[in-house]
This record gives C-alpha cells, sequence and structure tokens, in this order.
C-alpha cells in the first residue's frame, strides 16, 4: 500500500483553499503541538457549538494507537458532534463552530496550514446506516474514492479493492459479484462495503457512528468481529448506544453527557469499577 501514499502525493491534491471553517485558532495555536508519546489522537479543550447552543464542553481525551474506543452515552450528549469535530465534517454545517486543539501525531489538523482534504484521507468514517453509493457496482464503491483522488493505474486499483473487502471481511462472499450493484446486497454486507470502502483511501483512523443500530444481530456479530482485526493497522473510536457491545469491542471507553466528558478509562474499569456515580447509573441502565 506504500505505491498508493506515493501516488497520492504525487496527485493533483492541492488544498483546499475554498472550505469554509468554523473552527477557532487560538493565538498560541502552532501546527506540531505535544500530545501523550502513545496517543494517536489527542483533544484538548475543544468546545463546540451548533449556533449559539453549547454542543461539546472543554472535551480533553487521548486515543492510543491501535486500540478501540468506544464512545457511550444518551442521545444528544455529543458523541458523534465529536466524531465530525475529528473529521472536519462539523466545519461544513451551517452556523456550527468549534474551538480548541485536535491533535494527530502531533500535528494541529485544524491548524490553517493543515490541508482538509489530506487530513480527511487520514480518517475513514462508517455511518450509522449503510450507504453504498447506489448507481455504483460494488468493485466501483470500493474504487470511488481512489479514482477521486486521481488514481488511474487499473492493476493497482484491482489490488487494493480486492485487499479492502478482504480487510472488510466481504471478499469471499461477493468475488463473484464485484459488477453487481451495491444496493443488492444485504444490510449487513452493505455495511462491510461501505467499510472496505473507507478501508480502500488506507486510512490510519476509523470513525464508526453507531454501525450496527440498523442491523440484525448476525449482522452485527461479524461488525463485532471485524472491528477487533481491524485494531491492528488502525485506531478506531466507535459511537454506541449498546452497553453489551461496548464491553466486547472495545479496549477504553468514554462516557458522556450533555456535551461534557464524564468519564475516561479502561473499559473494563469503566463498567465493573466506575469512579463517577453518574457513569454508574448509565452503565446500570438506570437513565439513558
Amino acid at each position: 500500500m506504500k505505491l498508493l501514499d506515493n501516488l497520492l502525493k504525487s496527485s493533483n491534491i492541492k488544498k483546499n483553499d475554498d472550505v469554509s471553517s468554523g473552527f477557532s485558532y487560538p493565538e498560541s495555536t502552532h501546527s506540531n503541538l505535544s500530545s501523550n508519546n502513545d496517543s494517536k489522537l489527542s483533544i484538548q479543550s475543544l468546545n463546540a457549538w451548533f449556533g449559539n447552543k453549547l454542543a461539546l464542553k472543554n472535551i480533553n481525551i487521548d486515543f492510543k494507537e491501535n486500540y478501540v474506543t468506544a464512545l457511550i452515552g444518551p442521545s444528544g450528549c455529543g458523541k458523534t458532534t465529536l466524531l465530525r469535530c475529528i473529521n472536519r465534517m462539523h466545519e461544513m454545517t451551517p452556523n456550527a463552530s468549534a474551538k480548541g486543539n485536535i491533535i494527530l501525531d502531533g500535528l494541529n489538523i485544524y491548524d490553517k496550514s493543515s490541508d482538509p482534504v489530506i487530513i480527511k484521507r487520514r480518517m475513514g468514517m462508517v455511518f450509522q446506516k449503510p450507504n453504498p453509493f447506489p448507481t455504483m457496482s460494488i468493485f466501483d464503491n470500493v474504487a470511488s474514492g481512489l479514482r477521486l483522488n486521481g488514481i488511474k493505474d487499473k492493476f493497482l486499483i484491482k489490488n487494493i479493492v480486492q485487499e479492502s473487502l478482504e480487510g472488510a471481511g466481504l471478499w469471499d462472499e461477493v468475488k463473484n459479484d464485484l459488477d453487481k450493484p451495491g444496493m443488492g446486497l444485504s444490510g449487513g454486507q452493505q455495511q462491510r462495503l461501505c467499510i472496505a470502502r473507507a478501508l480502500a483511501m488506507q486510512p490510519e483512523i476509523l470513525l464508526m457512528d453507531e454501525p450496527t443500530s440498523a442491523l440484525d444481530p448476525i449482522a452485527s456479530s461479524k461488525i463485532e468481529e471485524l472491528v477487533s482485526d481491524l485494531k491492528k493497522n488502525l485506531t478506531v473510536i466507535i459511537v454506541t448506544h449498546n452497553m453489551q457491545q461496548a464491553a466486547r469491542v472495545s479496549d477504553y471507553t468514554a462516557f458522556m453527557y450533555l456535551g461534557e466528558l464524564v468519564e475516561f478509562g479502561k473499559t473494563a474499569q469503566i463498567f465493573k469499577n466506575p469512579v463517577k456515580e453518574l457513569t454508574e447509573r448509565y452503565i446500570s441502565g438506570k437513565f439513558g
């Protein structure tokens, strides 16, 4: 996959100067900022708004490389907004704004010198409901990002499509049907197709927003098994309302409530011996 990196670097990807950002840059912000040595991603003093409504309040959290972190909490607590800030989608929402630092490998992704196109390529996103491109075949769904980024080598694209489908645990099921519509797959297969589409761009972080909420238990279990495999090569951040799922798939868990990070720690500690009473009440189903 190093060849893909070289091709992307030499392609015609230019800094997107037209991207409007609702992010505020503190005067002291520099492109290189410190974070914990074992952290892939560090969020520092992050606040986010929708208009005048404060959606995230002073979030500070470090995500370790090659680990799975689950974000849990009741609906509306800011979990998805946090994901959207991480991959720079929040700024695309009308009247949305944010302030703080998000550090990826020591670089502030919201620094004015950072290219949002390159940043988004380093972070794959899987949404709540499967969203394969309806007019594209299985093959073209996975290859779409490569072609959009100027990759024209058909042999390279073919190899990356196969590698990505294998990484998403879907290759054996679709290898003879690559020219068929992606929408013809089952719901669980469609979601894995979307994961393969994200993997094709060789992201370093995979953001998953309730990826199994629309799936049956069997399809959900396949996604969970896949998450455990993906962390060998990726850092995974997953939003889930399913407490059992969070306990099964994650190494670390962050509990959020009303836009604040209430508690963060190893998943076993959060579920067995939470420090905050509010966390214990949510975990035990007393509210939420």
